[in-house]
């Protein structure tokens, strides 16, 4: 074999091999791009989306249950403090703490029972002026027996148009106002006998209560309004006399105000008002004046009785002095007129059971007229009222007690006076009165 022949051999068999390393070459590779695929395929595919965090739970605070209330320190007790003795605000009488002040409240606004439509009328009748009438002969004994149509109300001269009438016997709320001061040291048993008197012929639904006045700063609430005898027994023996400028326009001025504010629990305050008071007469230094209560009791409807011992004020009296006498009774009649009451002047103690029976007999056997005022102003001001009867059926003559005017309210609300204290009305000071 030449050289040539060789050289082709090795040539066409290097061939070869490079041919089958190609082949091989080939199949590995796509053994690999299978294989690949394959295990590509079996993973799970990822996605772009983010599993979701669960938030984080905050530690929740523990609570102690209401019944186990936090630990706190223990503090010593508040001592109580030592009552101090009532004393005068600016100079002004008020009442004092034994056993409790009373409590002045405004008067409650009606509040509606129903929701009003929008197109709904209502007309409300706010200006009756209601009337406690007592009818008397010429000897002062009460007539029973008189008809709607024989009586004639005037206010300030005009006839008034009566809306409503009826006479009826009704529960009585009513004031015991008793002066205690020295000038009536000689005169307490007889005093404490006329209230016992008087309390002593309450019925089951009155209610009394018992205030004890002397100066401008010793007026004091010695009884709220109760019904029970026996309390209000007790509080007239504890009842004890001190010194002081007497006030009895100031104790009058209170009571007849705590009187005219007190309401009974939800009844429907069908009650008389009335205050009772037993003193000698004599005013010495109230801080208000005679034309302030009087003003005061022309805007409440508040009936006042009297009852003076004035017979000890007879031995003050002299030439040039005015009497003292005449003075006190001068005041209590003027006080009965005003507001339909009645005074008397007793000479002894036995007379006290008559008088007793007479205040009573007034209060439960009234007659009660209401009419609309023909004067529709609301200006606040004051308004006489005159009534009349006319004669029985014998051409009897009768006359008809009641109080002499009412002060007519403002537009809006009711006229109302400077404060000192708290839901307390108060007029301005006097003439010589420092506020």
């Amino acid at each position: 074999m030449n050289l040539n022949q060789s050289n082709s051999r090795l040539s066409a068999r290097h061939f070869c091999l490079m041919g089958a390393s190609l082949v091989l070459l080939t199949l590995l590779l796509s053994a690999t791009r299978f294989s690949a695929a394959k295990i590509q395929d079996g993973r799970p595919r990822r996605t772009t989306q983010t599993a979701p965090v669960k938030p984080a739970t905050p530690t929740p605070t523990p609570v102690k249950p209401a019944s186990q209330p936090l630990p706190t320190r223990a503090t010593p007790p508040t001592p109580t403090p030592t009552p101090v003795p009532t004393t005068t605000e600016n100079g002004r009488p008020k009442l004092g703490d034994a056993p409790a002040p009373p409590k002045f409240r405004p008067k409650p606004t009606p509040t509606p029972s129903e929701e009003i439509g929008s197109d709904s009328t209502i007309t409300i009748n706010t200006q009756l002026v209601n009337l406690s009438v007592r009818v008397i002969d010429r000897n002062n004994k009460p007539i029973d027996n008189v008809r709607q149509s024989d009586f004639h109300v005037f206010e300030d001269g005009v006839p008034q148009p009566i809306e409503s009438f009826t006479k009826e016997e009704v529960p009585i709320s009513y004031g015991l106002a008793v002066d205690t001061s020295l000038s009536l040291r000689s005169q307490l048993q007889s005093v404490i006998d006329a209230a016992k008197t008087i309390i002593n012929s309450n019925k089951r639904d009155d209610e009394t209560f018992i205030e004890r006045f002397i100066s401008s700063d010793k007026i004091n609430i010695e009884k709220e309004f109760t019904a029970s005898k026996d309390e209000l027994f007790d509080a007239i023996d504890n009842l004890y006399l001190e010194g002081g400028q007497t006030a009895v326009i100031d104790g009058v001025y209170l009571a007849a105000e705590h009187v005219a504010d007190y309401r009974k629990g939800n009844d429907s305050d069908r009650r008389r008002r009335a205050l009772i008071v037993i003193t000698d007469g004599e005013d010495r230094h109230s801080f208000y004046t005679e034309p302030q209560l009087l003003q005061r009791l022309r805007e409440e409807d508040v009936q006042i009785y009297l009852i003076g011992f004035v017979n000890e004020l007879e031995k003050e009296s002299g030439l040039i002095k005015k009497s003292p006498k005449e003075k006190a009774v001068n005041l209590m009649s003027k006080l009965a007129t005003e507001t339909g009451g009645r005074a008397f002047f007793p000479q002894s103690i036995s007379e006290m059971p008559e008088i007793a029976a007479a205040i009573v007999r007034d209060l439960r056997t009234q007659y009660v007229l209401s009419y609309n005022p023909t004067n529709k102003n609301r200006d606040g001001s004051y308004r006489a009222v005159r009534v009349t009867v006319d004669e029985g059926p014998s051409r009897d003559k009768r006359i008809a007690l009641t109080r002499a005017g009412y002060v007519a309210p403002r537009t809006g609300a009711a006229p109302q006076a400077p404060t000192n204290r708290t839901g307390t009305a108060r007029p301005p000071a006097g003439p010589g009165k420092s506020p």
